[in-house]
């Protein structure tokens, strides 16, 4: 069955970086895209990152962009998403993702906190 295990999260101070990890198991790693969504308190799931199954094209939404890095080992079935500049607004519970076969799998998430 799918697994996918983030792991990475912690309280950072504003500016600091960190980077989540998430292992994933059960299917062929190398044959799909893989995302990174977060869920802040109070507020729906957002989409942050995206890498194709080859890792040659990423996408970010604005709020990541130029501060998020999403990449892939496929050799390692793992995706990481290296975040810098961290904000305060960053803070949320991270979710790594794949759709396969028309369904959305999800790991339990892992709790970034960036506060002063």
């Amino acid at each position: 069955q799918v697994q996918l295990v983030e792991s990475g999260g912690g309280l950072v101070q504003p500016g600091e970086s960190l980077r989540l990890s998430c292992a994933a198991s059960g299917f062929t790693f190398s044959s799909y895209s893989m995302n990174w969504y977060r869920q802040a308190p109070g507020k729906e799931r957002e989409l942050v990152a995206t890498v194709t199954s080859t890792g040659g094209s990423t996408n970010y939404a604005d709020s990541a962009k130029g501060r998020f890095t999403i990449s892939r080992d496929n050799a390692k079935n793992t995706v990481y998403l290296q975040m810098n500049s961290l904000k305060p607004e960053d803070t949320a519970v991270y979710y790594c993702n794949v759709r396969r076969n028309y369904i959305n799998y999800w790991g339990k998430g892992t709790l970034v906190t960036v506060s002063s």
